[in-house]
């Protein structure tokens, strides 16, 4: 499957207040003065467009682009582009704000932004979507820029949208501009390892919370909610350092086999199956997909949508770590609930940023027009996330923070002193 960014979410709570919910106390705790506080809590930048574009039926219909920047304050901001029909300003302010602090916390010199178009992909032709894609390009020609804004797939958009993209970008500027979007097909200047990042960086914070706390990865269950690029890259590349998968699921059901799910054949089938695993055999279905969030394992990796660990459930629990491969996944007010139960959660901005890590590294390969080995990738992008780990891990213990609330500190705390010593604005 094509590497897509974890998709945005869309609490059922207002996700701007959610993150915002969070970072106050992050702020609160370190002591952050008024002046850098406003900086850091308002968008850098907000564009929303008209695209009209002509149907294949020939008539012309107007859809709305938006695209906000975050924070420019560590360099130029990086985040994903969303087709989808429920797009709207403060989901993407709220994303552009979680890119600058996943940037922040895996120290890559990056601000946060993010971006969505207002359609539903699944109703248009190749066609449509192309001249969309081009038109929200040409709309925000002064935005992007490998020095300004550099986006990337999200949910609705791939490494063909990004082409795209590129070669309208690069057709305006009389030259072909490869860093301009991250996310591209490998033979257009896409980055090897890419495809497995996110999934690869949960299993590298997964095995390095395990160490802190003592569960020996050979004795240690799993289930993974969501068996999508993200959820299934993670499934697999566990299994593979000793965790039995005893529990997977998609949109069509969750499977459970106490003896331990085959992650490999899982992912064939779902191949072979139009993207779903409808039907699998290698596990029972369970009655209530739902259930799966609930099942007494050592390690759970919610890897599908937003807000499903929410104040009706959280109480239920019994997972000794929650290792977050979705964006969103826990609702700001379950948080509460989780640390009272004594449970750590590897947060979002932190799990799932092997993504945004390599999408890096893609960028950086354009710049300098020389292709890294797959190994070399892996092994770069292995490091950050697990130095990332200890940070965050070192400032929960500092402050006596959930590990939530401490990933957002080191983030804060990283441009909010970069902020301070380039002197304001």
């Amino acid at each position: 499957m094509a590497y897509l960014e974890p998709a945005p979410i869309k609490d059922r709570e207002n996700p701007l207040e959610s993150m915002m919910e969070r970072f106050n106390i992050a702020a609160e705790k370190l002591g952050l003065s008024d002046e850098v506080y406003n900086v850091l809590k308002n968008p850098a930048k907000q564009v929303i467009v008209s695209l009209p574009i002509t149907m294949d039926n020939g008539k012309i219909q107007v859809f709305e682009g938006i695209r906000v920047i975050h924070s420019n304050i560590l360099g130029p901001a990086k985040g994903g582009i969303r087709f989808a029909p429920d797009v709207h300003l403060d989901e993407v302010r709220a994303l552009a704000a979680w890119m600058t602090w996943k940037c922040a916390v895996v120290d890559i010199p990056y601000g946060g932004g993010k971006g969505g178009v207002r359609c539903n992909p699944r109703e248009m032709s190749k066609g449509e979507i192309e001249r969309l894609m081009r038109a929200y390009t040409m709309a925000m020609i002064d935005v992007f820029g490998p020095d300004k804004d550099i986006p990337a797939p999200d949910m609705g958009t791939g490494p063909r949208e990004m082409a795209w993209l590129m070669d309208e970008y690069s057709k305006a500027h009389g030259m072909t501009v490869p860093a301009v979007v991250t996310g591209k097909p490998l033979v257009l200047g896409g980055s090897l390892g890419r495809t497995e990042a996110t999934g690869r960086g949960v299993m590298v914070s997964a095995l390095a919370a395990m160490q802190k706390l003592k569960i020996n990865p050979f004795q240690a269950t799993c289930a993974v909610q969501g068996f999508g690029n993200v959820g299934s890259w993670a499934a697999r590349l566990l299994e593979e350092r000793g965790l039995k998968v005893v529990a997977i699921s998609d949109h069509t059901g969750a499977f459970y086999n106490e003896k331990g799910i085959n992650v490999v054949e899982a992912i064939a089938y779902r191949d072979a199956n139009n993207g779903t695993l409808e039907g699998f055999a290698g596990g029972d279905k369970m009655e209530n997909a739902g259930d799966l969030l609930t099942l007494k394992v050592d390690v759970l990796v919610p890897a599908a949508v937003e807000d499903v660990i929410t104040i009706a459930n959280a109480d239920k629990i019994k997972a000794k770590l929650i290792v977050e491969g979705a964006n969103g996944p826990t609702s700001a007010k379950a948080d509460a609930i989780l640390n009272e139960k004594g449970i750590m959660a590897v947060p979002d901005i932190l799990a799932n940023a092997g993504g945004v890590t390599v999408s890096y590294f893609e960028w950086v390969q354009n710049r300098l027009g020389y292709k890294w080995t797959a190994d070399r990738v892996n092994r770069r992008s292995d490091r950050i996330m697990k130095d990332a780990f200890d940070h965050v891990y070192e400032a929960s213990v500092k402050y006596d923070v959930p590990m939530r609330i401490a990933a957002y500190i080191v983030a804060i705390d990283k441009v909010a002193k970069t902020y301070t010593f380039r002197g304001g604005f």
